[in-house]
């Protein structure tokens, strides 16, 4: 500290008041919503792309209100009123998410309806409205509706016999205002008309009534036209869609009998939770929508008035147009696995770095394929955080344990919006034969590991798998990560006894290589950014770059901004949110802060330390955050191999410190910029590059 107080610039540093040193964690997470829709606008990704990543907008948002949102407005319910890091208050929160958020959703309607629209119907692609059908279209919609739709809708009159509905979270719906009496004479005003989720939203017109092109109805258009055949007798003066989204976040008690049993209770209150937002169309009336409002125990600055369909993130169809798509991607296969006649050879022969989606994920599925089907193999262990029923990863480890394999699967029922699906996992598993354990009460288990143990020459081979990322093949092929496949004893040894840790009792493990959460990973953080201090005051080589998904944890961040005073250079490639704030003088001039948006969602985690010349470069399943370091179990493994080491490097850090084009910089005030090239300068994509380089 002595040494930091005799910087010249310290005075600015003292002049920077507790709450000027962060950023809101709501409201970063919310800038990072923000770049993904800005990807809709640009001319870079073909139309279908852009269409894509504004549905993703959609989806984003969604979880945002569910989860976010919701958890702000319980501190309010709760009459917490205390200040944050930032200094905000959670009513100031609030209402700066709903300034950003209106605006934010406002701009992506305006996208939809004045950009990816038109554009589409350039392409023949179009989504018709009512007074654009023809005759013929209008029959053969009526016949749609009367045999595929109005089946399985069930209008609900509003009267004192029928008290408003409990409506499932996000579901799609309509309010009708009406006139006339119905079959029992009753003056009936208002019905609501809950859509199944069984129905599609955008339905396709037949060929032969649109010449061959792609021409859909959505949904909410065929219901409109249709809506006074529900009331026989009956005029349906208005029908206006609505929509609301409720607090999903699951409040489990922790002490349980049967996680998996508690769980499937609390599934359910999911779909009801407290109302957080309301969407209404346009064109639904005040005294409609403040009805509404009442009714979902809402203000009115939790009402989002759309110009279009309130539920976005079910527009997406399977359109047929390659050349408005990015060209199809195939992931490649690391050379020394070709020539190899087995994975346990190779595996035995050299560590093997897999860069995902660059890098097929098949080794992985190939690794427990083959282990599943070796006589050799006594046993199979892995952590499963997000792996549907239907994984080939799952039913690869039922067959192991069919075979007599001793298979022991960790499996993190809580993986939020995944519990339902994991449950399934669970059970396949267990009527397969397989030990399930669902790691540690009050720790979700978040570390990825495989560990196979395999009889040699009389004695006991292990192989291993770390990762970055979850065991599920579909995200392997649209997220970025790495996994190492490796015998090294030492780290081998080391997963062997986190599992022993996660199935077993007894005190903390030792290990020798691995940094794990919530023990010694965050401490050896603090520690490694506190040599690159002592050998940036040596006048040493000192760095640190730091890729990771989001960088929250207030101690890292202060120890970064010890590290800038010092001079310690420090480059952060943060995916969505960073409550640091970068390029203050005096604090953080020396920490630069830039995220990548693309085709690919980024989610490796990287850490560089530059060791004055001799790096340490570790890859772990755990980001930035309290959550990570100190309520979840983590894994973070070196990359020791020089080749390896140098190709993360080169690769997974400074190719993306080049990237001008899907880049963008976090400014001193929390604003993030978006990166052009400069005048002269090429244009470099890093997502582009390396599809380049691994093709």
């Amino acid at each position: 500290m002595n040494q930091v107080a005799s910087n010249p610039s310290t005075e600015a540093t003292n002049n920077y008041t507790f709450h000027d040193r962060y950023i809101n964690r709501e409201l970063s997470i919310l800038d990072f919503h923000l770049r993904v829709l800005e990807q809709a606008v640009n001319p870079a990704h073909p139309l279908l792309d852009r269409l894509t990543f504004l549905l993703i907008f959609s989806s984003n948002m969604d979880e945002f209100f569910e989860i976010r949102v919701a958890g702000v407005l319980e501190q309010l319910y709760l009459g917490n009123e205390s200040h944050s890091p930032d200094g905000l208050t959670p009513r100031e929160v609030l209402d700066r998410i709903s300034e950003t958020a209106h605006a934010a959703i406002d701009r992506q309607y305006r996208i939809l309806n004045e950009e990816i629209l038109p554009k589409l119907r350039e392409e023949n692609i179009c989504f018709l409205k009512r007074d654009e059908l023809t005759d013929e279209q209008l029959v053969w919609l009526k016949k749609y509706f009367q045999e595929q739709v109005a089946p399985v809708l069930t209008p609900i009159s509003l009267d004192p016999a029928h008290p408003f509905p409990r409506l499932v979270n996000k579901s799609l719906n309509f309010i009708v205002t009406l006139e006339g009496k119905d079959a029992f004479g009753r003056q009936i005003e208002l019905a609501v008309v809950p859509a199944p989720r069984s129905l599609p939203r955008v339905v396709r017109l037949p060929d032969e009534l649109t010449g061959g092109h792609e021409h859909h109805v959505m949904l909410s258009a065929i219901i409109h036209e249709h809506v006074s055949d529900l009331f026989p007798g009956m005029t349906a003066t208005g029908c206006y869609q609505f929509r609301v989204t409720r607090n999903a976040d699951l409040a489990l008690n922790e002490d349980v009998e049967d996680l998996a049993i508690a769980l499937k209770g609390e599934l359910s209150s999911r779909r009801f939770g407290r109302a957080v937002r309301l969407e209404v169309t346009e064109n639904c009336p005040q005294h409609i929508y403040e009805y509404l409002l009442e009714e979902f125990h809402l203000e009115e600055s939790d009402l989002y008035k759309v110009n279009g369909p309130v539920n976005l993130t079910r527009l997406i169809s399977n359109f047929k147009r390659p050349h408005l798509r990015y060209s199809a991607h195939t992931p490649v296969i690391p050379k020394i696995l070709k020539k190899s006649e087995s994975i346990f050879s190779a595996m035995k022969k050299q560590d093997i770095l897999l860069h995902h989606p660059y890098e097929s994920f098949a080794p992985v599925i190939n690794l427990l394929r083959e282990a599943a089907r070796d006589p050799k193999v006594l046993a199979i262990k892995q952590t499963l955080y997000r792996s549907g029923p239907n994984s080939e990863i799952v039913q690869v480890l039922a067959e192991a344990a069919r075979n007599g394999k001793e298979v022991t699967a960790v499996i993190e029922l809580r993986a939020r919006f995944d519990e339902e699906s994991n449950i399934a996992v669970a059970n396949i598993l267990q009527e397969a034969g397989a030990v399930v354990v669902y790691g540690i009460v009050g720790y979700k288990t978040h570390a990825k590991m495989i560990l196979i143990v395999r009889r040699e020459d009389n004695q006991l081979m292990r192989y291993v798998h770390l990762g970055t990322g979850n065991y599920h093949a579909g995200n392997a092929r649209i997220y970025t990560d790495y996994g190492l496949l490796t015998t090294n004893k030492e780290l081998s040894e080391d997963v062997h006894r986190v599992f022993q840790e996660l199935t077993g009792m007894g005190k903390t493990v030792k290990l020798k290589k691995l940094l794990h959460a919530p023990f010694t990973l965050h401490q050896q953080l603090m520690n490694f950014i506190d040599h690159e201090i002592a050998n940036a005051i040596a006048g040493k080589k000192a760095r640190i770059i730091v890729k990771v998904n989001a960088i929250t944890e207030q101690q890292l961040i202060d120890k970064l901004y010890e590290a800038s005073q010092a001079g310690v250079k420090i480059d952060l490639i943060v995916r969505s949110i960073c409550c640091l704030r970068p390029q203050l003088r005096g604090l953080s001039e020396n920490i630069h802060v830039r995220s990548i948006v693309g085709r690919f969602l980024e989610h490796t985690r990287v850490y560089y330390f530059e060791n004055d010349g001799n790096p340490r470069v570790y890859c772990s399943s755990a980001d930035w955050m309290d959550r990570n370091l100190f309520s979840r179990v983590e894994a973070c493994f070196p990359v020791e191999d020089p080749v390896l080491r140098k190709r993360i490097i080169e690769q997974g850090l400074e190719n993306y410190l080049k990237d001008n084009q899907q880049a963008w910089e976090l400014q001193p005030d929390g604003q993030w910029l978006s990166i052009s090239p400069k005048e002269g300068e090429e244009v470099y994509i890093s997502q582009q590059v390396l599809l380049e380089h691994f093709q």
